[in-house]
């Protein structure tokens, strides 16, 4: 594989396509038979129009990438992608993006991709800066995974699940915020405006916040008479998956500093990747023990 096509798929940041698996969790939460073959089209999908968005972010971001350890390497800040090739492949990966959802033929997920992207356009462009209002962005473009995959699979979204999926982005999203606090402290450099919005103990609490309400939420969703119809009276033991996955994920961010990306963290985590399969293993088993 040339380097020119290694720097293409690291500027469409493949690896960040496993957000999109959010898409899935209506299906999965409702144990659907139906509606998995359009979740995967419109995972496909929404995960093109997600690249087209990366790659913008990179190119209005190159001179402040080249400020940060990690993001200097990246294709267009590296000189890897020159500024035309990544104008072309933001408009390929948009067209191919839109194009497959046409396929589909669902208006509603359309408008709330196009949403999607102007709203991160906007994020990239100035509101990123914004403290506060950058992490609420980052949790709404989740919900909107979600609703698309509610609305592409039809499938009624229950409040628990956007609930749920706000409180866990946040959580994410307030952690990733918190390993560029500490770049800021320890180099004095930053990548962001809104930096100064934030600080450690801020970061801190707002963290613990987001994971016990989480947490909180996720037992009350297991306790419901609606999901107990569903999975059974001992549906509350997923909450121990849940549990020990917050658990490890504090120790990956509070001993091991490492919570910059999320999504890296569980490609290369086996202790997360483990938990989340038992968690989904549970689920499966539950339900047809109840049937």
């Amino acid at each position: 594989m040339s380097d020119k096509i290694k720097s293409i798929l690291k500027l469409l940041r493949i690896n960040q396509w496993v957000k999109n698996i959010f898409i899935f969790l209506p299906v999965f939460f409702a144990m659907s038979q139906t509606g998995w073959d359009k979740a995967v089209i419109a995972f496909i999908a929404f995960s093109f129009v997600a690249s087209s968005i990366y790659i913008f972010n990179d190119l209005f971001d190159v001179e402040e990438d080249r400020l940060h350890p990690e993001k200097k390497n990246r294709p267009i800040a590296a000189n890897k992608i020159t500024r035309k090739e990544a104008i072309l492949l933001i408009a390929v990966c948009f067209l191919v993006g839109m194009s497959l959802f046409l396929f589909l033929g669902n208006i509603i997920c359309i408008v709330m991709t196009l949403f999607y992207a102007v709203m991160n356009v906007c994020y990239t462009i100035k509101l990123k800066h914004v403290a506060i209002v950058d992490i609420v962005i980052i949790a709404l473009g989740f919900l909107i995974r979600v609703a698309i995959g509610g609305v592409i699979a039809n499938v009624h979204l229950s409040h628990w699940i956007v609930l749920m999926t706000f409180l866990l982005a946040l959580f994410l999203a307030v952690a990733k915020r918190r390993d560029d606090v500490i770049v800021f402290m320890e180099t004095g450099q930053t990548s962001r405006k809104n930096i100064s919005g934030y600080n450690i103990e801020f970061i801190n609490a707002t963290i613990f916040l987001m994971a016990s309400t989480l947490v909180v939420s996720y037992i009350m969703y297991t306790v419901s008479d609606e999901v107990i119809q569903r999975y059974g009276d001992f549906v509350y033991l997923t909450s121990f998956f849940v549990i020990i996955g917050i658990i490890r994920y504090f120790q990956i961010t509070f001993v091991k500093g490492i919570s910059g990306n999320p999504t890296a963290v569980l490609l290369k985590d086996v202790f997360l990747q483990l938990t989340i399969i038992l968690w989904i293993v549970s689920f499966v088993i539950l339900y047809n023990f109840s049937r």
